[in-house]
């Protein structure tokens, strides 16, 4: 295995310092209000967001949903009654522009205790602000290459960037492990018999705001696989366009001149320095 400088592993770990920002002071926050129980910040909206949704919600009342100048809340309620809501509220963003690429697929809203509360369509989690869930798979080889996927040019987010073998969002309905083997082989043909051998190494947590978009909140569910020497990866749903193998050096290269999602340059700047340690 080619050894990396140390002022490159310096770089990907300071990379890594900052996985989670802060949301900046001008966006809007939203707060889940659950009775006794109290009230959290879970979400954040982007100022060019907060005037229209105002006017909305001020003409339109919407179950369990308020806003005032510096909040808007979400009250308790039942899960499907408080996804009806939301889903009212998104597609009216949606109508004025404020939520691209929608997929038709559902994310969920899960508690630190794994409670689901609400679903909603996966497009408007970001526009909200709202913590989603993906699953990431550091795909490498014994020889010590790994195999990195680049995203189709027609992907609404980060189009023609490198990625991870596989990568993708956890739906409502899915546990990160099954996300991730459907992840393997819908995007690079990885077989039942070989996805199976997934290891769970951690979580990573990603907060940024994107620009004209929202604030993307994620937690990251990371794997490492061990494909066989033999193994060419082919994509079956479109998002990929290719598929590269190569050093954990020029992986480093690679993400330190930006060429990699943000977050499979997270995960794969994890792997790198946990097989330099």
């Amino acid at each position: 295995m080619t050894s990396l400088s140390t002022s490159t592993l310096a770089a990907l770990e300071e990379m890594l310092q900052n996985t989670a920002r802060s949301a900046p002071a001008d966006f809007m926050p939203i707060y889940f209000s659950r009775g006794t129980l109290g009230e959290e910040i879970i979400g954040h909206l982007n100022p060019e967001f907060i005037p229209y949704l105002q006017e909305f919600i001020n003409k339109a009342s919407i179950p369990l949903i308020s806003i005032s100048n510096d909040r808007m809340t979400i009250h308790s309620g039942r899960p499907r009654e408080l996804s009806n809501s939301l889903y009212q509220l998104a597609d009216q963003m949606r109508l004025g522009g404020y939520i691209p690429g929608w997929r038709n697929e559902d994310f969920a809203w899960l508690d630190q205790n794994g409670h689901k509360y609400f679903r909603l369509e996966r497009a408007a989690f970001r526009t909200f602000g709202f913590r989603s869930m993906a699953t990431h798979i550091n795909g490498y080889t014994k020889s010590g290459s790994i195999w990195l996927g680049r995203r189709s040019e027609t992907k609404p987010t980060d189009p023609g960037k490198l990625d991870n073998i596989a990568a993708g969002g956890i739906s409502a309905d899915e546990t990160p492990w099954v996300c991730a083997r459907r992840e393997l082989w819908e995007e690079a043909g990885v077989p039942p018999q070989i996805a199976d051998q997934i290891e769970p190494v951690g979580r990573i947590h990603m907060r940024r705001p994107i620009p004209g978009r929202g604030f993307h909140d994620e937690q990251l569910y990371v794997y490492d696989l061990e494909l066989p020497a033999n193994f060419m990866p082919t994509n079956h749903d479109g998002e990929v366009s290719g598929f590269i193998e190569i050093s954990l050096a020029e992986a480093a290269a690679r993400i330190l001149a930006d060429e990699f999602t943000s977050d499979a340059a997270f995960v794969t700047a994890d792997y790198i320095l946990r097989c330099n340690k």
